[in-house]
């Protein structure tokens, strides 16, 4: 067993993010049964662009950047998804992070499709007027694409609602009108929505009761595991204490991992994070090998940390009833079947991180009617929408008796494959 788990691992590091994402999208096209028409349409992206551009940096000269913006699908409606700002953002990265807004968007039926942009660099390396001289470049370069009709970006990795107040700045003074739908996430001065925080952990906490309620398993004491401290992970651990009374056991983020199997107040944790910068040495907890967190005896577990850290052999050894990927991409797709077999309830992460892409499309309805609605509409809608979903996701795994990953993929892509049928080949 364990040469077989090395050799999937092997196999593993030989496929690229995109690839592993084409791999949910085959197994869910044999699900269907579509034709090869509709998956040669489906299956790549509809425009990528790549940009090289300067930016005046603080010692006044001109560095040369590198950004991307990919639409894979727009064909329920406008290209939604984030961008972010890291050193390793490639090409392959956003390709496979833009077709899972695609599946996102349309496994919780919002009338968006999917896109992903990103800009190769560090930002912790730069002051706030470098990124601000970044942010309106890139914004500038992708602006041939981008509308509120056509591509909304959003926050990610190492992006945030001043970021997108930039490219929202530079978009209207381009167009000479106030463009507040171009983006969201954006600050609540400018059009933001109420919610949109806490979004992606409120979302990923209502599958999990949904789920709970499914497995007729109490919430109430139940042991959470959290892979990731950072703000889905965070919320998540505060939403499932405060709401309902489970026991938070352990965190982690990129600098430790803590464990207290008699758990431990979140709130502290995320104080303790604020002032050091970690949850590494938070009082009444033990110091734990990173890796461990995803292994831990447990009811529930959610990786809201990297891609690809649920390997075969990883899969092997998790001891959780619940598996709620508040990630992108958290699990290989050979470890599904290692997970399915133990018996655990995987909420796949086009299901399980909705939420926040939710928000932003209620975000963007308020944008464009001029109407706002209060924190409570906001998070009442998102129950219903996350809710609404699970329960379709569900129904599909029951009726073609397959795990929820791809009964959640399979809803997905079958109301792609319907949008583009519906709309033909123009001319």
């Amino acid at each position: 067993m364990e040469n077989t788990q090395q050799l999937n691992q092997s196999d593993q590091a030989q496929l690229s993010t995109f690839e592993m994402a084409l791999r949910n999208f085959d197994m869910a096209a044999d699900l269907l049964g579509l034709d090869s028409e509709t998956r040669s349409q489906i299956r790549v992206p509809e425009r990528e662009l790549t940009a090289n551009f300067a930016v005046k940096m603080r010692d006044g000269k001109f560095r040369m950047f590198t950004g991307y913006r990919v639409q894979h699908s727009t064909a329920r409606g406008p290209a939604k998804g984030g961008i972010r700002y890291h050193p390793d953002v490639c090409l392959d990265e956003v390709r496979a992070l833009a077709s899972w807004m695609t599946y996102k968007c349309a496994v919780v039926d919002i009338p968006y499709g999917g896109g992903k942009g990103g800009v190769i660099c560090n930002p912790k390396e730069m002051n706030e007027l470098e990124l601000e001289n970044l942010t309106r470049r890139y914004a500038t370069e992708i602006s041939y694409i981008i509308g509120p009709t056509r591509d909304i970006p959003a926050p990610d990795v190492y992006t945030n609602p001043q970021t997108m107040a930039w490219i929202m700045d530079t978009y209207s003074m381009a167009k000479g009108e106030y463009c507040p739908a171009v983006v969201t996430g954006k600050p609540l001065s400018i059009g933001g929505s109420k919610g949109r925080n806490e979004a992606t952990a409120r979302g990923c906490v209502e599958v999990i009761a949904e789920a709970a309620k499914h497995l007729q398993m109490d919430l109430k004491g139940a042991r959470v595991a959290i892979q990731g401290f950072g703000n889905a992970g965070a919320i998540s651990a505060r939403l499932i204490h405060d709401l309902y009374d489970a026991k938070v056991i352990a965190v982690s983020d990129t600098r430790g991992a803590v464990f207290n199997e008699a758990g431990f107040d979140p709130h502290r944790a995320i104080e303790h994070k604020e002032r050091t910068g970690s949850v590494a040495g938070l009082p009444g907890t033990e110091a734990i090998p990173a890796e461990t967190i995803l292994t831990l005896d447990c009811e529930i577990l959610i990786p809201a940390a990297l891609e690809n850290v649920i390997t075969p052999c990883v899969a092997n050894s998790v001891n959780a009833r619940i598996v709620a990927e508040a990630a992108n991409g958290p699990t290989v797709p050979e470890a599904d079947s290692v997970l399915d077999q133990k018996g655990v309830f995987v909420l796949p992460d086009i299901l399980a991180n909705a939420g926040g892409v939710t928000v932003s499309y209620f975000e963007w309805v308020q944008n464009n009617s001029g109407f706002y609605w209060s924190e409570e509409e906001v998070n009442a809608r998102l129950k219903d929408v996350m809710v609404t979903a699970f329960e379709k996701v569900l129904l599909t795994s029951k009726k073609y008796k397959v795990s929820m990953r791809r009964a959640a993929w399979g809803v997905a892509l079958s109301r792609v494959a319907e949008a583009l049928k519906a709309r033909g080949i123009y001319p």
